[in-house]
This record gives C-alpha cells, structure tokens and sequence, in this order.
C-alpha cells in the first residue's frame, strides 16, 4: 500500500510530538522526585548560651488565715485585715522599688468527719514585690496582722533583656562557629543560613515558705525578715538549619 505525501508527514509529526511529550514528561516526573527528596547538604544544629548576675527582684508574700462558723463574717474579717495591710503599706509603696497587690483570697469549707460542714477557713494574701529590698522587708514587718508565707528572688526586666541580650549574642556566635566548622569537615567550603529559631529560660532559686507565728508578730516588736538573694541564669538556644556549599 502506498501513502501519499500529506499522510506520510501527518505520521511524522505525530511521532515527533509524542517524543517531545515523553521527554517534557520525563523532565516534570524527574522534578517531581528531586522536590520529593528534599533539598541536599542540608544541617540541622544548635548551639547555646548563658549569663548570669544577682537576682535584684523581691517577691514577698504576706497572709492571713481566719475560721469561724459563718462564711460571710470569716469573708468580712479578712477582707478588713487585707484592706487595713494595704493602706499601711501603699505608704511605702514607689514604682519598681516597692508595688503592692492583692493575693489569693479563699473562703473553704470544713467538714467533720460526716462529711457535714461544721464551719469555714479563709485566707488572703497580699504581694509585695520590687528592687528595693530594705523597703519591702521592713513594710512587711510593719503590717503586723499579716505574717510572711513566702520569699521569691528573680530577675528585673531590664536585668533579664540584659542578661538575655548576652546571651543570645553568645549562642549565635556559637552557632555560627559550629555551623562553619563542621560544613568545612564534610568537605564544604561554606554555608548559608536556611532556617532559624531562638528561645530563652530564666533559671534561679525556687520561691521558699518563710512562715511566722501571727500571734507572735503581733505581740513582739517588729523585725524585718531576712533575705539573701542569689543569682539568676538566663539561658538562650539558637537552632535551626544550614546550606552547606
């Protein structure tokens, strides 16, 4: 059988348009497996670093726990203690060396051995808290119907943005270092950054019970508690990911 020209060259284009969309085919599956592969010589790594200095935040907690038989009279008794402590102490009170604020405040019941209420237990609580920690100590040892039930050390915030500023310029450095070092140990001259994420902690000694005898403050002159602060650690990781090159 003998084909004319014109169905001769519709046979050779058709050929040639079918190679031409296996090779693209070809090309878009081979994409494809790259991406699914994921990028190569790629690190993964971290790096940390730390500074430290004298904790220079007070946290006192004072309290005051009163029972009785009635809830509401227990509620209105430490309400009236909590509210006579605060306007001893607000006289002292100064931004950042000295800030006063209300606490926890519970009025519970208590059972017998039934089960039945046979009466009610409250407590409240007021906060003292800032740098200045002759002033808040000595505050404390004034408001007499209230008596110390804890003592926390921590850090200001500008003495942690401080520590924290130290820090994070440590561990980058350090992750820099560690992220060229060991490019150039797989045979890499360089590398680029991909991916990065920085996070920081505080660490420092945990808030202690400090308990008085409320009857014993009242009848005793008063003396303010005394406190030793330590040092707080501001902790800061980089990690992330790197193009070796």
């Amino acid at each position: 059988m003998i084909l004319n020209t014109s169905m001769a060259l519709a046979l050779g284009l058709g050929w040639v348009t079918a190679q031409a969309a296996g090779i693209q085919n070809l090309a878009v599956a081979g994409a494809a497996a790259a991406a699914s592969a994921g990028p190569a010589n790629v690190l993964q790594l971290s790096a940390s670093g730390q500074a430290e200095a004298p904790q220079d935040l007070l946290t006192l907690t004072l309290a005051t726990t009163r029972e009785g038989t009635d809830a509401a009279a227990v509620q209105n008794e430490l309400s009236q203690t909590v509210d006579q402590a605060l306007a001893a102490l607000r006289k002292d009170s100064q931004a950042g060396q000295m800030e006063v604020h209300t606490g926890e405040f519970s009025v519970l019941p208590r059972y017998d051995r039934e089960g039945r209420i046979n009466g009610w237990q409250g407590r409240a609580s007021v906060v003292l808290q800032g740098r200045d920690f002759t002033r808040i100590t000595q505050a404390a040892a004034r408001a007499s119907a209230m008596s110390v039930a804890g003592m926390g050390f921590g850090l200001s915030r500008e003495q942690r943005e401080r520590l924290e500023g130290q820090a994070q310029a440590q561990a980058i450095a350090r992750f820099r270092a560690k992220a060229g070092e060991i490019a150039r140990a797989f045979g890499f001259a360089d590398y680029t950054l991909r991916e990065v994420a920085i996070s920081s902690d505080e660490q420092g000694d945990a808030p202690r019970p400090y308990g008085l005898n409320r009857v014993a403050m009242a009848s005793a002159a008063p003396v303010a508690p005394p406190v030793e602060p330590g040092r707080g650690i501001v902790h800061v990781t980089v990690s992330g990911s790197v193009q070796a090159r």
